[in-house]
């Protein structure tokens, strides 16, 4: 098992220039919740995964996308033929690479990709600022990856008390207020 933390390789594509206009530090807000996240939730006892810990490196992609783009992957992966906020796609099977993998080989966690339309409208229907909401659906969609999810009440308990953790070390207000 590792002692030390993993190195972390955040790729950030930002395939709407609408996100720029609107928050102009938005790769900078995005990397800084996004290792949060992994840092938190790789200490975390309810870790779902915990061969995680072993990574020596971990990479992972955020593309900061419009609501179409959003639409189309919904529609396309999950059946849901509308625009939605977040969505996460691990990229191992179970969200581990085979046992036997070094842990100096990079473990490529997947991609969290991020819908600006309709992330404004809820920021703005919850009287949350752009840059409150788009960190918490980063931390969000980065726990997906990690195999933490929301399906059963026990699940949502647990990742919303993480969601929380995470976002105050950040500085930042309790999403679900």
């Amino acid at each position: 098992m590792t002692t030390t933390a993993p190195t972390i390789k955040i790729a950030i594509e930002i395939a709407d220039k609408g996100w720029e206009k609107a928050l102009p530090d938005v790769a900078k807000m995005a990397r800084k919740a996004t290792r949060a996240a992994l840092k938190a939730a790789l200490s975390a006892p309810s870790l779902p995964r915990k061969r995680l810990r072993e990574a020596g490196k971990i990479e992972l992609g955020l593309i900061l996308a419009n609501d179409r783009g959003v639409h189309h992957l919904n529609r396309d992966y999950r059946g849901k033929d509308k625009p939605t906020n977040v969505l996460s796609f691990a990229a191992l099977d179970g969200g581990l690479p085979p046992k036997g993998v070094p842990p100096s080989y990079p473990w490529a966690l997947g991609d969290v990709v991020l819908g600006l339309g309709t992330i404004r409208r809820e920021a703005k229907e919850q009287g949350k600022t752009l840059s409150q909401h788009t960190c918490h659906l980063v931390v969000h969609g980065v726990l997906h990856l990690l195999g933490f999810d929301h399906e059963k009440a026990r699940q949502a308990s647990v990742m919303e008390k993480l969601e929380r953790e995470i976002l105050g070390a950040l500085g930042l207000p309790d999403p679900y207020q």
